[in-house]
């Protein structure tokens, strides 16, 4: 009887080890075309105030209802229910602002992104505070499914423009939070029907702040939605041959020294498209006050003007 209570324990041991390996294992990808970046067109006519969605895809907030809390990241989140039955995962944290201006600029240029919103006063019901201020919605459609994170090492766009374009674009908006799991695929259905992969980074909220510097204390020296921390920070450090050193401390760092002078050309080329109306409008968009939309909008264009300056050294 005690060998046969002790075969059956160590079966119920290898079977709940078993379950627990199987939880954390990927799920497989479905077929479709990878897309990170597609041509933007004319990127003077794009609409930063309402984003990639438009006017019509804003969120019904006559009736937001809490489905659930959302247990994972920095910020606090909900996932919600609108009134017209769509489904967001509202953030109710710093992050909101900062984050809603980051995806308007990757869009604006091109770059695949989630589809977000800000509202500037919303009441969740079912939620400990019910009334919350600049609070970010991010869809969640049932058509769109969302999979495991894509590693920013090794990717189907390594060595390609795009990805290229994409670590540029994370130093423009100074995001020191990189890492794989702010990343997801979205698999979605396009207009002509076909199946896509589209690869995004999810989580731009440590954005817009200070980056951060060299050191044990670095952490600290970070901040995110600060517009005066991100408008006195250093961006370009120094141009050696045809390779660009940023000014950065924050997360994975190394992903960073491979950018050439014609990698921040070609980005550089799409963002000097933008006019200050659309930069402005980026963090209108975020419900930023007008003296901080000044100020920000400023800091990019001159972030913009660092870029285009570019060219090799002759050392």
């Amino acid at each position: 009887m005690v060998a046969f209570i002790i075969i059956t324990l160590g079966l119920s041991t290898t079977t709940f080890a078993v379950q627990k390996k199987s939880k954390k294992e990927k799920k497989p990808l479905p077929e479709g075309t990878p897309v990170m970046w597609r041509d933007p067109g004319d990127i003077a006519t794009r609409d930063l105030l309402n984003g990639s969605g438009g006017e019509a895809a804003k969120p019904d907030l006559s009736q937001v209802t809490m489905i659930e809390k959302v247990k994972t990241g920095f910020s606090e989140k909900y996932r919600v229910r609108d009134g017209a039955g769509r489904e967001w995962v509202a953030k109710v944290s710093r992050e909101a602002q900062s984050e809603t201006a980051a995806v308007r600029l990757l869009w604006a240029v091109g770059y695949t992104t989630e589809l977000t919103y800000l509202a500037p006063t919303v009441n969740i019901a079912g939620t400990p505070k019910g009334t919350y201020e600049n609070v970010r919605f991010e869809a969640r459609s049932k058509e769109v499914k969302r999979f495991d994170p894509w590693l920013w090492e090794s990717n189907p766009f390594s060595g390609k423009r795009e990805l290229q374009g994409l670590k540029v674009m994370m130093l423009l908006v100074n995001n020191w939070d990189i890492k794989d799991e702010n990343n997801a695929i979205l698999h979605v259905r396009n207009e002509g029907g076909q199946d896509e992969l589209h690869y995004i980074v999810s989580d731009l909220g440590a954005t817009f702040g200070k980056i951060g510097g060299s050191g044990p204390l670095q952490k600290l020296k970070r901040s995110r939605n600060d517009p005066e921390d991100y408008a006195g920070s250093k961006f370009v450090n120094r141009v050696s041959g045809d390779r660009v050193t940023f000014h950065y401390g924050g997360k994975e760092g190394d992903i960073f020294k491979d950018i050439s002078v014609a990698d921040v050309q070609w980005v550089a080329g799409l963002l000097s498209r933008l006019t200050d109306q659309q930069i402005g409008d980026a963090f209108r968009a975020a419900n930023y006050t007008q003296d901080e939309v000044t100020t920000l909008t400023a800091a990019v264009r001159g972030r913009i003007n660092e870029l285009v300056k570019l060219t090799p050294s002759q050392s």
